[in-house]
């Protein structure tokens, strides 16, 4: 019966005088999120209807356009595999053709994110030559979205899929890459990765402007004066121009590498990211329905890097990471990537990619996809005082926690009830327990670990960095003063 519909509308549709448009990620190449009820629409002469057919399961979908032109259907994904084709007709016929089946993930942030493979001006990525190399994968698809801030809500995000290979690699986010090769490698299926980044963003600009009523420091009435100013600085600007196009696209979940752009405003960082979080999530539920509306959601925690020498205000940029570590206490399915040990004091860009997305995909592969076997980033979770001595414990440390370079480290402080911080004079650990003595303090009441600007972590577990920490909870006072702004986030 529905083969007949479908002729039935082939039939009518010779009359019509529009050929079918798709978005840009819906093209040759394409991944679709397997086993999932995924979202397929696009644009023709309204009151026009379409007959859509799905290779995998030669089913025949109709849809009519709305009065804008959009028409859209939502179709059944089998399990992993391809290559597929999908089939539109009207008057005219359109097919997109090596469709795949797989894992499909969002990769989003500022610079960090965006920093392609080929680094920037005089800053490589690690390993970039080497991985070039040996990058071929047609299994691996890669869409990165070109930039744009709209003070409107967009339709489309322009771009192209291409197969992992040399050439378009060296044009990726490093960090994403990464991430979806060890995705590829563990779970021998097709992944692809859709790339909406844009160096310098602030998290106020992936957000609504609904969503920001809550934070009163940031500005509501946005004019496209000010999107033509501010650009990826300016509050809803990305979201209308880089999300909203692909939001409803099947997806198992996001990967985010942003920060440095909030460090001046650390103080509400916490709730505007886990508000931006659930946001994401309630307009792809109301989208693609329940089982996309709580996606997993992974995130890097800024680097360390040299603050304190730049001309910007700014407070100690370890506030900001505290703030980016409380998130994934308050956001469920969500989990944060630490990267101490890989900043670089000059140049706010880590070379060290590779470690952001194979860290980003240890938490997706044991949290998601319940791969067995893999580490887990230990974190602060209480300290008490024994007359001079300060002792640390941690959560998630099974494997008990380490010094990177010897049997103690440098990177700590303690403070009295003057709150006045000095280095330690001795740290060490026993079994699963960090102690700390500062002769200067002879009653403790506060230890911090690695927080300043810059600092080489050297506090481990199991492999992987440990956060830096504080046990107080002191209000901060600015480390400088600027004296002008810059865009460090995005170098010429």
């Amino acid at each position: 019966m529905r083969k007949w519909i479908c002729i039935f509308v082939a039939l009518i549709a010779v009359t019509a005088h529009a050929k079918v448009r798709l978005p840009q990620f819906f093209s040759d190449g394409m991944v679709l999120q397997q086993e999932s009820e995924c979202n397929i629409w696009g644009w023709i002469e309204p009151g026009k209807r379409v007959s859509i057919t799905t290779s995998w399961d030669k089913k025949c979908h109709m849809a009519q356009a709305n009065k804008d032109g959009r028409f859209g259907v939502t179709v059944k994904t089998p399990k992993a595999g391809g290559p597929y084709f999908i089939g539109f007709k009207d008057k005219d016929y359109v097919q997109v053709s090596n469709v795949m089946i797989g894992e499909v993930w969002i990769c989003s942030g500022q610079s960090n994110m965006e920093m392609l493979m080929k680094g920037y001006k005089a800053q490589p990525v690690e390993g970039a030559a080497e991985e070039l190399l040996s990058c071929n994968d047609d299994g691996l698809r890669l869409f990165y979205g070109k930039r744009r801030a709209s003070l409107e809500p967009q339709q489309d995000l322009a771009g192209t899929w291409q197969p992992a290979n040399a050439a378009s690699v060296r044009e990726f986010s490093a960090t994403a890459y990464y991430f979806g090769k060890a995705l590829r490698k563990t779970l021998d299926v097709p992944v692809g990765l859709i790339c909406t980044a844009f160096g310098g963003s602030a998290c106020e600009a992936w957000m609504k402007a609904d969503w920001l009523k809550a934070f009163p420091k940031v500005k509501q009435t946005i004019t496209e004066e000010d999107v033509k100013k501010l650009q990826q600085r300016c509050p809803t600007a990305l979201y209308n121009g880089q999300l909203k196009p692909i939001i409803g696209y099947g997806i198992r979940g996001a990967i985010w590498y942003q920060g440095e752009d909030n460090v001046p405003r650390y103080d509400y960082y916490a709730p505007l990211m886990a508000r931006m979080v659930q946001g994401w999530r309630e307009d792809w539920k109301h989208t693609s329905g329940k089982a996309q509306g709580n996606f997993p959601f992974y995130y890097c925690q800024i680097a360390p890097w040299g603050y304190d020498e730049t001309d910007w205000a700014l407070y100690n940029s370890a506030f900001l990471r505290e703030q980016q570590e409380k998130v994934e206490s308050t956001v469920p399915n969500c989990r944060m990537a630490v990267l101490m040990d890989t900043g670089i004091k000059d140049v706010i860009h880590p070379r060290k990619k590779r470690q952001a997305g194979e860290r980003l995909a240890i938490l997706a592969l044991s949290n998601t996809y319940d791969v067995k076997g893999l580490p887990d980033f230990a974190k602060y979770k209480e300290v008490s005082f024994q007359n001079d001595t300060a002792v640390v414990s941690f959560d998630r440390s099974k494997e008990w926690v380490y010094f990177e370079n010897g049997s103690t480290s440098k990177n700590f402080e303690v403070a009295g009830a003057d709150r006045v911080f000095h280095p330690a004079t001795k740290v060490w650990i026993s079994r699963n327990r960090l102690y700390v003595i500062c002769d200067e303090v002879k009653t403790p009441v506060a230890v911090r670990y690695a927080f300043k600007d810059f600092v080489v972590g050297d506090l481990m577990h199991d492999g992987l960095p440990v956060s830096s920490f504080r046990t107080d909870d002191w209000e901060p006072t600015p480390s400088h003063v600027s004296k002008t702004t810059g865009d460090y986030n995005n170098p010429k």
